[in-house]
């Protein structure tokens, strides 16, 4: 007979809380007990999972007596205090906060790029930035088979990273611009509807962002390459749901286009999308609501004869977050690493 487990969800009203949801119904996630828990405001609302009515509960210390699975998408401080009493309680801690990310002693897992790293978990894992996670799923199988020596990434990121009140934002500002009405600004330091800013969370002194900064280290973490150089700059852009990414990989050797699309066509969770003279590549709505990360635009970089360019798209708040923490609960059950 199939274990079943008791899981608790904090952040369940947000944007990848109900994904998460959708996602636990979908791939008939093997739960006895749900607890569905978010803020103050939204607590006694009514939520339906696989035809049952859930009441969205205050967080409590009690609630973790009995609970296997936590998975917690919320802000930083709650993460840092829900996961650490979480995991005293001997919870397994699914976290998508950046709260415990470059902590040595919690994981920093993809699935399908180093799922090894669970096998020694404390009790806390980490899920990524949304837009690590696409990048090093297309870095891991080609330094694979020819050393990565450079990357230069260029992300083009949807205001759903930031949350429900920035896809209202978009929505508003664009209703307010097109009856000529000046926007209302709160959820970012410009208008996004019609425009991009290229500033995704707090500056650094080094001139990167934060969201910047995440890539790089977290990339490097979950690839073990302590030292693997990258650049990233990161744009948010008014798209609603997924992320998009322009790459360019520095190589160890030269390599054939053929041999590129041979190893992505054999990685999972990986799909390419390719043959821009009928003008098929990945866009925003071709990943919405799937769980692959699309690949196209791929082609020799002219300025080097070891580089390769190629365009990515991926559902940040799905496979980004919420198809990650599922993933990983499943990889943990399966192993027996519980």
């Amino acid at each position: 007979m199939l274990k079943k487990y008791n899981i608790a969800v904090i952040g369940a009203t947000g944007a990848v809380g109900q994904v998460l949801l959708d996602l636990i119904e979908e791939r008939n996630f093997p739960y006895d007990s749900l607890h569905l828990c978010a803020s103050s405001r939204s607590v006694g609302k009514k939520i339906i999972v696989n035809g049952n009515e859930y009441v969205v509960e205050e967080i409590n210390e009690e609630l973790f007596n009995n609970i296997d699975f936590v998975f917690i998408s919320a802000n930083n401080e709650i993460s840092k205090n829900i996961g650490l009493l979480a995991s005293k309680k001997n919870c397994i801690v699914i976290d998508d906060s950046s709260v415990f990310r470059m902590n040595p002693d919690v994981p920093l897992v993809v699935p399908e790029v180093n799922p090894h790293a669970l096998k020694n978990h404390k009790g806390i894992i980490s899920i990524p930035n949304c837009s690590t996670t696409p990048l090093a799923m297309v870095l891991k199988p080609l330094n694979s088979i020819n050393p990565i020596k450079r990357v230069i990434v260029d992300t083009y990121q949807s205001v759903s990273g930031t949350g429900m009140a920035a896809i209202a934002e978009l929505n508003s500002q664009s209703y307010e611009i097109l009856n000529g009405r000046p926007p209302t600004i709160s959820e970012y330091p410009h208008q996004i509807a019609f425009n991009l800013i290229p500033h995704i969370d707090n500056f650094h002194e080094n001139g990167y962002t934060n969201e910047e900064m995440k890539m790089i280290n977290e990339t490097r973490k979950i690839l073990e390459i302590p030292d693997l150089p990258i650049s990233a700059t990161c744009v948010r852009v008014p798209v609603k749901i997924a992320h998009c990414e322009s790459l360019n990989i520095e190589l160890s050797q030269p390599i054939k286009l053929e041999t590129v699309n041979d190893i992505f066509s054999k990685v999972e969770g990986v799909k390419i999308l390719d043959d821009p003279l009928k003008n098929l590549y990945p866009t925003p709505i071709d990943v919405t609501g799937k769980d692959e990360v699309l690949i196209g635009r791929i082609r020799k970089d002219l300025s080097n004869k070891n580089g390769i360019s190629l365009w990515l798209a991926s559902d940040n708040l799905r496979k980004g977050a919420a198809l990650n923490a599922i993933q990983i609960a499943e990889e943990i059950i399966s192993n027996n690493y519980l």
